[in-house]
């Protein structure tokens, strides 16, 4: 928590004041401050545990303790980031022996910190949250995502996007993995689901749905971990319909 609220603090203050952007793609960009906000994470981190293993975004992979590691996004919606649009975020996972046991997202400019450990809820700030109790696809407000390489790929959402626009209330796209996920968890969302994504978009934010009550699989409902591309969150209710809509891709 601690981590995130130095990297948030740091995105807060440096909101429009973007001086350098690098594209990783085609339209896939990073910004100076997303390093910045990586190297105060890292520090922080490794001063507390210096032995152990650290994945973050933009530096790649530290080695250290097999045991444990770090999963970090110090900038979870750099596009948004980049353009002045506040929804973007900070995202810790910390992965013991290959389970993520404890994770946190933080929003710097709501004041939203997201948090969870494995066996003991889900909370936002000193609150415990849950997933909503909707029950119907119809009745759903779903969140989604856009692949980086869209441009490129057949596999590109927009008929998924097609179908539960025709099957649920409404969908939003609003740019934040993690805060997408951590929205299903409080139940401003009832489902959400995403391709082409990393270990650092979705590793604390599966902790936080699962602590609150809810189910994260992949898309054909198989077991997730971070390491898989596709996502698929809900509040449980509605799992199995969302389930029905992907099959069909």
């Amino acid at each position: 928590m601690e981590a995130a609220l130095e990297g948030g603090a740091l995105l807060k203050r440096s909101l429009g004041k973007v001086r350098s952007i690098d594209y990783k793609g085609a339209i896939n960009i990073v910004t100076d401050i997303d390093k910045k906000s990586e190297i105060v994470i890292v520090k922080k981190i490794r001063r507390a545990f210096p032995g152990h293993a650290i994945l973050a975004e933009e530096g790649g992979s530290l080695t250290g303790s097999c045991e444990y590691k770090w999963i970090i996004d110090p900038l979870d919606g750099t596009t948004n980031f980049a353009h002045s649009f506040p929804f973007f975020g900070v995202s810790i996972a910390l992965e013991r022996d290959g389970e993520i046991v404890v994770g946190v997202v933080y929003d710097p400019i709501k004041g939203e910190m997201f948090s969870a450990e494995t066996g003991k809820g889900s909370y936002l700030n000193s609150k415990k949250i849950k997933v909503s109790g909707i029950k119907k696809l119809s009745q759903s407000l779903l969140a989604t995502g856009f692949s980086y390489g869209v441009q490129d790929t057949e596999d590109d959402n927009v008929e998924n996007f097609r179908r539960f626009l025709k099957r649920a209330m409404a969908i939003r796209r609003a740019g934040s993995a993690a805060l997408d996920l951590c929205y299903v968890a409080c139940g401003r969302f009832d489902g959400y689901w995403e391709m082409d994504l990393h270990p650092w978009d979705t590793a604390a934010g599966m902790l936080v749905v699962n602590e609150a009550g809810g189910i994260v699989t992949k898309c054909d409902g198989s077991q997730y971990t971070p390491y898989n591309k596709n996502i698929l969150a809900s509040n449980n209710y509605i799992h199995n319909k969302m389930i029905e809509v992907l099959s069909y891709s």
